[in-house]
């Protein structure tokens, strides 16, 4: 277990902002960060980080929290990978008892936690055979050196070369104790009824590990080698349930900084097209790793970026792969730009050939936009031909369909129009049948209808006050609790207290009990620390190993919407802060006297039952002046 003070030592070291600066593009928004919510599909950001609160909400999907509790949502980590995932991030030794597990805990593993494990446990061998074994060296490390690759990349990205032997994986994993069953769901090792002993899947080729956004390995792509056996060249680890190839972009991990950075994307075709890139210096790139660019990897490239520019190879697979691209690029509201190279090259050879200055250069000059690309290779092949000069324009114009934004459309359109010498009005005709015809292809999923304003009289009976009195105290200790108040007795006499102090003076009171559960939960800790002379307020709670205590703090201290910067024009408002004596006995008062008024019902309704109730109507009585006592009180406050 992970001990309290690493804990500590993490939350006190990490920066929100800078976590969820790796998954979202945050633009500053005041004293906030503003991004589009990694969670829910939006035109509109709504999802914001708070520097200041360490804390972060997002307002469509209502989630809402710390880093940690980020990792767990964006990562699916369980709190203990979250924490560690972090500690990685900035340094920080991890400090823990190290315990045996028992055959209980052994057995509570999910088949999730062991395909994570069992892909580490490979990733590990495999770049220890490429690098220990005399195998490795002489046949991986070489291919490897072939291809220009310097040991720094090589590590940087993790290769590694599964050896010739046919089992050499699955012996190994066996030894430590993983099981023929959950080797098979990996698709690490395959058994077939001739070899019961099991094979490996990737045996004598070279390892590309598929990592995760985070870094964590969820499958293997691999190359054979040798050109005299009949079997595929590439191979990659078969949809596992923590690998789906369609929502996943090699390279992603590595080079999402630079993505938010540049605010560009470079999408190219393979592993190694990626690695040469960055080797050359050139980081912002990815790779849809051989299949169909996604739907799910588009929103991946979208959280750090809306510009994309597509790097293909001249063959006619290339072209036909990157028109395809370029409708589902549009279709998510893309900004796009396409590039060719030479005969003869790919990303991969060209970023070898030239110097990084070079290869920017090249690919900022000779990029193009859709249009322009794909009236060059389409007009190409025309050739004279009138109708299929025709069918290119059209399938120009199929292409603007896509976009969601009118704006644009009609924009792309005036250019077509300038390009060709055709009519608006005819390339607005063609448009509209185009997105009859072609837009299904990529319609994105439908938004879900804005709930409807209704007066619902009938359901202002289960508002409770009192409950929302109740949150908002814990919302005042939580945020101020140790402020400290000037206050006066009846006497006369001044005298210092805490928020906190005279909070939970209150609620000792008269014996309320805390209505909320979760806070019952922060009351507790409350209490416990002013045991141990200790103010728990705010950050002490995003310690605690409580997820569903620590999102609620969170909402709690999240304030969404500020001032502007009025104050150059010599107009002030008051902060919420400046004002907490005032607004927290106002709530004291409004609290105990909702509490009276629950205690008058209680009694009444104890009344039904006939016999004597004298005392009670004697305390109906008291309740009713200590009520009214509160209402002038209440109205000289205000």
């Amino acid at each position: 277990m992970i001990s309290k003070q690493t804990i500590d030592k993490i939350f006190s070291t990490i920066r929100v902002e800078e976590i969820i600066g790796e998954y979202v593009q945050l633009k500053r928004a005041g004293s906030n960060f503003k991004g589009l919510s990694p969670f829910h599909d939006e035109k509109s950001p709504s999802f914001v980080v708070s520097p200041s609160k360490q804390i972060w909400k997002d307002f469509s999907s209502g989630k809402g929290g710390t880093a940690i509790s980020f990792l767990m949502e964006i990562e699916s980590f369980t709190y203990p990978e979250a924490l560690r995932h972090a500690a990685k991030k900035y340094g920080i030794e991890i400090e823990e008892s190290i315990q045996e597990q028992t055959e209980e805990q052994k057995a509570a593993q999910t088949e999730r936690d062991l395909l994570y494990k069992i892909h580490e446990v490979a990733n590990t061998f495999f770049q220890e055979q490429l690098y220990d074994t005399e195998e490795g060296r002489n046949v991986g490390l070489a291919y490897f050196r072939e291809r220009e690759l310097k040991d720094s990349i090589v590590r940087k990205f993790q290769l590694g070369y599964s050896p010739e032997q046919k089992d050499a994986f699955t012996e190994y994993a066996l030894e430590k104790g993983y099981s023929k069953e959950i080797l098979l769901s990996s698709g690490l090792s395959i058994f077939p009824d001739n070899t019961p002993g099991g094979i490996d899947r990737f045996r004598e080729r070279v390892i590309f590990p598929i990592q995760s956004f985070s870094g964590r390995v969820l499958g293997f792509g691999a190359r054979l080698l040798r050109n005299n056996v009949k079997t595929a060249k590439y191979l990659n680890s078969p949809e596992t349930e923590i690998y789906h190839k369609s929502a996943v972009l090699y390279g992603l991990n590595h080079s999402k900084q630079a993505i938010s950075k540049n605010n560009l994307c470079l999408l190219v075709e393979g592993y190694m097209d990626v690695i040469a890139m960055h080797q050359a210096g050139i980081e912002n790139v990815v790779s849809s790793s051989g299949t169909a660019l996604t739907t799910a990897q588009i929103k991946l490239i979208k959280r750090l970026t809306e510009n994309v520019t597509i790097l293909f190879d001249g063959d006619a697979a290339g072209i036909k792969a990157s028109f395809r691209s370029i409708d589902l690029l549009l279709a998510e509201g893309m900004n796009i730009r396409v590039l060719l190279f030479p005969d003869g090259d790919d990303p991969d050879s060209f970023a070898r050939k030239h110097p990084q200055q070079y290869v920017e250069q090249f690919i900022r000059n000779e990029a193009k936009d859709f249009i322009a690309f794909k009236s060059e290779i389409l007009l190409k092949d025309a050739g004279n031909d009138t109708i299929k000069k025709a069918e290119a324009i059209r399938d120009i114009v199929k292409s603007v369909s896509f976009v969601t934004n009118a704006l644009k459309q009609e924009v792309y359109l005036k250019e077509i129009s300038g390009k060709f010498g055709l009519s608006e009005q005819s390339l607005f005709n063609e448009l509209g049948l185009q997105k009859q015809v072609s837009q299904p292809q990529f319609k994105p999923e439908p938004a879900k209808p804005a709930a409807k304003m209704e007066l619902v009289p009938e359901q202002a009976a289960n508002v409770n006050p009192l409950l929302i009195l109740e949150e908002k105290l814990v919302e005042l200790m939580l945020k101020y609790g140790d402020q400290v108040l000037q206050r006066t007795t009846e006497s006369g006499e001044n005298y210092e207290i805490t928020v906190i102090e005279e909070v939970m003076d209150h609620l000792s009171e008269d014996g309320y009990e805390i209505q909320s559960e979760i806070n019952r939960k922060i009351v507790q800790e409350i209490a416990e620390g002013i045991s141990q002379n200790e103010l728990r307020s705010g950050k002490f709670f995003f310690g605690l190993m409580d997820e569903e205590l620590t999102g609620h703090v969170a909402d709690a201290l999240f304030e969404q919407y500020e001032n502007s910067d009025w104050s150059k024009h010599n107009i002030y408002f008051s902060q919420e802060e400046e004002v907490v004596p005032k607004l927290l006995k106002d709530v004291l008062i409004r609290h105990k006297r909702e509490f009276v008024v629950h205690l008058i019902r209680e009694i009444k309704d104890s009344l039904a039952d006939g016999g004597d109730h004298t005392e009670d109507y004697i305390k109906i009585v008291k309740l009713n002046e200590l009520r009214k006592e509160m209402d002038i009180e209440l109205y000289r406050i205000l």
